[in-house]
């Protein structure tokens, strides 16, 4: 989601677009991985920024996947549909935040 902004920074050597190729056949897995961890952030009050990431980066992944879901799946795709025109943003929300997870900074949580 954040490679079109760091394509812009990387010129001509496409480092990052490689990077994020290698990673497309994971898609499912990582975006069922971060909705997981997005719930899961739910459960702590003071981390709501990272759990509405985490939560939106999943449903941008998995958009056909969480049409099947019964019941709210139609739901489910619609906000994602809804979520398309700022993917970008929340791509970059979601790789700050998890650089600054790697340096144990949580300033949100």
């Amino acid at each position: 989601m954040a490679v079109t902004h760091l394509d812009q920074l990387d010129g001509k050597s496409d480092f990052f677009v490689k990077i994020a190729n290698k990673l497309n056949p994971f898609n499912k897995i990582i975006g069922f991985a971060v909705l997981i961890i997005g719930l899961l952030f739910l459960l702590k009050i003071k981390c709501l920024f990272f759990a509405l990431t985490g939560i939106f980066c999943g449903l941008l992944l998995l958009p056909q996947q969480m049409a099947e879901i019964p019941g709210i799946g139609e739901y489910l795709l619609k906000f994602s549909n809804q979520l398309k025109p700022y993917k970008i943003i929340v791509g970059d929300i979601a790789l700050i935040l998890g650089i600054l997870g790697l340096f144990n900074i949580n300033p949100f949580c």
